[in-house]
């Protein structure tokens, strides 16, 4: 059984705000709620019906009238997690009429395509009721690689998103000491199509009173710029890298309110470098595909994760698993927990992170996690980025697997890495190779997937 607000027959796209309040900023200008639902209009009245569309485009206010646009005809949203022309292929054969929206002067996609079109569109705002859709209408297709590199979909319906960014935008203006969240703009550095971009910073300003900037800035400068053009209070959405990338430019930055980080568990000394550098608390999400946002954290008061409003767990190590609010369906996760105790006939809702399952190693007898490797790699003085790497195993079982170590510490020789390593990891874990690069082939939320690293070392390693 669903919660009361999935069994509803249909939920408003736009909440928590007036319609004349922001929605989206760009370059300092305002776009309204009504102006976004002209807008909506404008672009549903081209698009054909029940079409799978992936919108092409890095404009984040553009993606948002896309979101709504396709939904209003029927059709279904893609996010797949890269927009490669074999991605875009794969996207063709899964689903039935597949297509794309592409800016004006886009290069030629192995996928029909439709150009977005003038926006603002040719509607009048003043006509444009709030839509709604209904509850169980499935607004995305959001797609993983799976451990084959098959695009695996995971359908997103609009019911449980709407429980999902209620139940964070409580938890984001609790950490602000608000209300609500009308007057706040989000500032993404993480991109619309990506999970954690799609919640955070679109889906929680069209149901959660916020407004968001449109761009998506990468570089240093381009966050401080950014920042500067919004109104407070400012929360930046951001990821371990970007932060990482960010606060290493030395940049003179503008007062932000909250920091809301995901996508990799990040270090207590990160984000107390990230609270003084930018003036507000920082804010961690702990989530998955399957099932969405589960848990925050405030990163500097200690390591325990707090289950959204509506969430309780149930097992523990590598078996947890989540249920509850927008997770109707018992759902494992991904992660090896730690589950904490609750006093008597209270749910779990409380637990410490240890890492993926995945994630886990054994080099000559001895446990560790990529992760808290790469965590200690990247707190070396000089060490800009890196990541480890195991080998696959040989034949032999024997045979002891050496780990590798890919760098971009300009100035660092490998001897010295090594020797700043020895003094922080266990002596079975130091790599045998130390490859410097330039950088890394980083996705654009930061993450490095495991096919980009065996890439890698077989560009570098023979």
């Amino acid at each position: 059984m669903g919660t009361a607000e999935e069994v509803r027959p249909s939920l408003a796209l736009l909440q928590g705000a007036a319609l004349d309040a922001p929605l989206a900023w760009r370059a300092g200008q305002a776009r309204s709620r009504r102006d976004y639902l002209a807008d909506v209009a404008a672009l549903a009245g081209r698009l054909p019906p029940a079409a799978a569309v992936l919108a092409m485009t890095g404009d984040r206010y553009h993606f948002a009238v896309a979101l709504a646009a396709v939904a209003q005809c029927g059709g279904v949203n893609l996010l797949p997690p890269n927009h490669t022309p074999d991605m875009l292929r794969r996207l063709g054969t899964l689903f039935d009429g597949a297509m794309t929206l592409v800016e004006p002067g886009s290069e030629v996609l192995p996928l029909p395509m439709q150009a977005f079109g003038a926006l603002p569109g040719a509607v009048d705002a003043a006509e444009c009721p709030v839509p709604a859709l209904a509850a169980g209408q499935v607004l995305a297709q959001v797609l993983t690689s799976g451990s084959t590199g098959t695009p695996m979909p995971h359908a997103k319906r609009w019911g449980a998103l709407v429980v999902n960014i209620r139940a964070e935008a409580a938890r984001i203006a609790e950490h602000m000491g608000r209300a609500d969240l009308r007057g706040v703009t989000l500032v993404g550095t993480v991109p619309p199509h990506h999970m954690y971009g799609f919640e955070s910073t679109v889906l929680l300003a069209l149901l959660g009173g916020a407004a968001f900037a449109a761009e998506r800035p990468f570089f240093p400068a381009d966050v401080q710029r950014v920042l500067a053009e919004v109104p407070r209070p400012r929360v930046l959405v951001t990821t371990p890298f970007h932060l990482k990338t960010l606060l290493d430019a030395g940049l003179a930055l503008p007062p932000v309110d909250l920091t809301v980080c995901a996508t990799a568990p990040l270090s207590p000394q990160m984000a107390a470098r990230a609270e003084a550098a930018l003036g507000g608390p920082l804010m961690e999400i702990y989530g998955c595909t399957e099932a969405g946002q589960v848990a925050t954290r405030r990163s500097t008061a200690g390591p325990e994760w707090r289950c959204f409003d509506g969430l309780v767990l149930s097992g523990d190590g590598d078996a947890a698993v989540v249920q509850g609010g927008h997770v109707p369906e018992p759902t494992r996760l991904a992660d090896v927990l730690e589950v904490l105790p609750e006093p008597a006939g209270q749910p779990a809702t409380r637990f410490r992170l240890l890492g993926r399952s995945n994630d886990l190693i054994n080099v000559a007898g001895k446990r560790s996690s990529l992760s808290h490797l790469n965590f200690h790699l990247n707190s070396i003085e000089g060490v800009r980025d890196g990541a480890f790497w195991l080998p696959p195993t040989g034949e032999s079982v024997e045979e002891v697997v050496r780990l590798v170590a890919f760098v971009v510490a300009p100035g660092l020789d490998p001897a010295a890495l090594r020797a700043a390593l020895r003094e922080r990891i266990d002596a079975a874990f130091l790599p045998r190779r130390i490859v410097a690069l330039d950088r890394l082939p980083r996705d654009p939320t930061g993450k490095l997937p495991a096919g980009r690293l065996a890439e890698l070392a077989a560009q570098h390693l023979g």
